[in-house]
């Protein structure tokens, strides 16, 4: 099992504090730093700095970290085109030597499309686009020679299909959701690591499921993983503690999510790990809070081989 750091950074955080996070990681030795891919805070509370480009950010990461996998979960579709986001995610593959992943999704937040006018169609238009920008995205990176496609929402015409990124014959892409019948079959098309975000080990098991049957079709083998609000004490008080900082009842996480000490997680992760999991995203909230990373590389971390 892989233990990854997923961040939030719309919910209030500089590119400082995210490469003090990153930085920190890598240091400790966990296996990727991952951001949201959002461009305003969800839920109430203060906004803080704003938030920052996921894609600027993790191309000044790709510089100030040396060994850590970087990437987004996930990127919406509805945010860049196909062919630019294509260039962004190559170039911040060859300024890392090859440490990046896609994560890549529909959108879902409304708000924050309103707030800086990206537009935001139905959901069937969404998929639709999605399931193009994928075809796109990995024809581009995969082309010899010229690239073009013909959509119902996008045209190429002649793309020279450049720059490559580093990895060959492209950075992984992550598909994540719950959904029943789309996302599977996107998963098992496209897709090289499927992800579900925040739910039960009984609900992930099924969604993995879904998409193994998926994969039968396509013939393809996919890495899963799962992501979890994580919030990790020595004891009972910093489990309390560290809750309450990020505006959580630490009974009610330790069933919806990942926390108490280090042995309660261990246990938990090793449900996930039991169902095929490979890799978990450890979605920490509270990024002042380095001695949380701390505790968890020294404790839990270990435990994972």
């Amino acid at each position: 099992m892989k233990l990854r750091i997923f961040t939030e950074p719309q919910q209030g955080a500089t590119y400082d504090d995210l490469l003090a996070v990153a930085q920190t990681a890598e240091r400790l030795g966990f296996d990727a730093f991952f951001r949201s891919d959002h461009y305003q805070r969800i839920g109430p509370g203060d906004q803080g700095p704003g938030s920052t480009d996921a894609w600027i950010t993790l191309a000044g990461l790709a510089r100030e970290t040396s060994t850590i996998r970087l990437g987004t979960l996930v990127s919406p579709a509805t945010f860049r085109l196909p062919g630019p986001l294509a260039i962004s995610v190559a170039q911040v593959d060859q300024m890392s030597g090859g440490r990046v992943e896609l994560g890549f999704g529909t959108g879902w937040y409304d708000g924050e499309h309103a707030a800086y006018g990206i537009p935001f169609p139905p959901v069937g238009e969404r998929f639709g686009r999605f399931e193009e920008q994928l075809e796109i995205l990995t024809g581009l990176w995969a082309a010899e020679g010229s690239y073009s496609f013909e959509g119902s929402y996008y045209r190429l015409a002649d793309s020279p299909a450049l720059p490559k990124p580093a990895q060959r014959p492209r950075p992984p892409v992550i598909i994540g959701g719950f959904g029943a019948k789309r996302t599977p079959r996107l998963a098992a098309t496209y897709a090289d690591e499927y992800n579900v975000p925040f739910h039960t080990p009984g609900e992930t098991g099924e969604a993995f499921e879904r998409v193994r049957k998926a994969c039968e079709a396509t013939g393809r083998t996919l890495r899963f993983s799962a992501a979890q609000t994580t919030v990790v004490g020595s004891d009972r008080a910093e489990v309390e503690r560290r809750a309450a900082a990020i505006g959580e009842d630490p009974d009610k996480l330790r069933e919806s999510g990942l926390a108490g000490t280090p042995a309660e997680v261990v246990e938990k992760i090793g449900r996930f790990a039991e169902l095929g999991a490979e890799r978990l995203y450890l979605q920490i909230l509270d990024l002042g809070d380095l001695e949380h990373l701390e505790l968890i590389a020294a404790e839990v971390l270990p435990r994972m081989a």
